[in-house]
């Protein structure tokens, strides 16, 4: 089986994510299926079907979770810091050719979040800066088309 990278931050996510649902999940939904089927014909029992599915989602998140957990290796960016190329874990500043600045870090596959500038280690930004240093230009084709980037920082926490 594939190991994937990921963050000492993605791990405890997940793991908080788990903890979460195992203790509090779980058992809310499996009262919910409970208190349902107490209510009598299970056919037309609207409120039991709903709860079965939420125990089946929250199960599957489960077994999601775990899956992820046990084919991860964990990579401590703190090792990189001080370096000045990117690497998995870099928080990176950019600036485009029309003077915009973005921070991107680069994360695990589960823990990404593009809203928030945590971006997945195999997408296409993330892959033209990986090998990268500062002050060096990155061309990345976007969906709006190629852009230029000057890497400003990298930084490691």
């Amino acid at each position: 089986m594939e190991r994937k990278p990921i963050t000492p931050r993605g791990k405890d996510l997940l793991e908080v994510e788990l903890k979460d649902l195992k203790e509090v999940k779980r058992p809310a939904v499996i009262n919910e299926v409970a208190s349902a089927r107490e209510k009598g014909d299970l056919k037309e029992n609207a409120e039991y079907h709903a709860a079965r599915e939420a125990q089946g989602l929250t199960e599957a998140r489960i077994t999601e979770i775990e899956s992820i957990l046990a084919t991860s290796d964990v990579i401590n960016s703190k090792d990189f810091k001080g370096d000045t190329q990117v690497k998995f874990g870099a928080k990176v500043s950019l600036e485009d050719e029309d003077g915009l600045k973005k921070e991107y870090t680069i994360v695990g596959i589960p823990e990404s979040d593009v809203s928030k500038g945590f971006i997945p280690f195999n997408s296409p930004v993330a892959r033209a800066l990986i090998g990268k240093n500062i002050g060096e230009e990155v061309e990345v084709r976007t969906p709006g088309g190629e852009k230029i980037f000057v890497i400003n920082g990298v930084e490691y926490v």
